[in-house]
């Protein structure tokens, strides 16, 4: 451990401080999703008929399905572990899908046709996947987080409650969703927004439940479990304006984007939710849960796309 880490434990093992700490970083992620929405709204009014408003207004329905999902943990204190492992796949399904048919393809498309070349459009969409999938491995080892299966992942010397790493593992997951459903928006599209918005805010529901239900598990009351799942879910519209702002202003940045989000989308199902599925015993039952998702993302294209 570093010097520098050293001392901030030390600092944080004082209550007074720890508590300064957290009403400060709360205040600071206060003051950024404000900023950040200022930002928004005045780069063009953030207007429903705006590349922005549609993400915004399709990641807050996403956000919502995570909090609707978290309020059945109110009454449900415990899933089966056969139950939470197929629901988890079924989100896995769901975005596989995504990253394939809402992403990748329209990302290649739009490449091509920017590009004047297909593997030229295909090259870009792999450069942002891979990118993508980088930029969530070094979130994994720069955020402290906790998985209910897999346990704490990050960075070891930062002092946090529980629930707080719970909330981040999760958040980690939402910050990329939001960012497909904002550069899904970006090329002013609504053909590839609107069927990202549908299949991710679907496998919001049950991951809402499921997180707030372990939380539960981790002697949380019903409310402070519901609340803190619902609070993933603001990830999801601050990944949204970062997809867009990031993918609006330069043309190949678009197909770019695009294979971006469906990497970190596909780093998620691989790195974190089929080996959380895998741990119990109901590999067969989760693995069909991937296989439903899938088809449902697969028929939701066909329709809204």
């Amino acid at each position: 451990m570093n010097t520098a880490a050293r001392s901030l434990q030390d600092f944080l093992a004082d209550p007074r401080h720890a508590r300064a700490a957290r009403r400060g970083s709360g205040m600071l992620a206060l003051a950024l999703l404000g900023g950040l929405a200022w930002v928004a709204v005045a780069q063009d009014g953030a207007r429903i008929d705006t590349p922005m408003g549609q993400a915004l207004a399709g990641s807050a329905i996403a956000a919502l399905a995570t909090a609707v999902g978290a309020l059945p943990a109110l009454f449900v204190r415990h899933i089966s572990a056969r139950w939470e492992d197929i629901m988890l796949g079924f989100g896995a399904g769901v975005m596989a899908a995504a990253s394939c048919f809402s992403l990748i393809l329209p990302g290649v498309e739009a490449g091509s046709a920017i590009l004047g070349s297909k593997p030229a459009g295909a090259a870009i969409v792999a450069a942002g996947l891979v990118l993508g999938a980088l930029f969530l491995l070094l979130a994994d080892k720069a955020v402290p987080h906790e998985h209910p299966g897999a346990g704490r992942h990050g960075p070891d010397w930062m002092q946090l409650r529980r629930v707080w790493l719970m909330v981040f593992a999760i958040a980690l997951h939402n910050f990329p969703e939001g960012m497909a459903i904002g550069v899904g928006f970006a090329g002013g599209d609504a053909s590839v927004g609107i069927p990202l918005t549908a299949a991710i805010a679907i496998q919001d529901i049950p991951e809402g439940l499921v997180v707030a239900v372990a939380l539960r598990t981790v002697a949380y009351t019903p409310w402070k479990a519901a609340g803190a799942a619902a609070l993933t879910g603001l990830a999801e519209p601050l990944g949204a304006i970062v997809g867009v702002a990031l993918t609006s202003g330069f043309a190949p940045l678009y197909p770019a984007g695009l294979g971006f989000a469906a990497g970190a989308m596909i780093w998620v199902v691989s790195h974190e939710i089929i080996p959380e599925t895998h741990r119990k015993g109901h590999e067969q039952a989760a693995t069909l849960g991937i296989i439903g998702g899938f088809v449902v993302m697969m028929l939701l294209d066909t329709t809204l796309g």
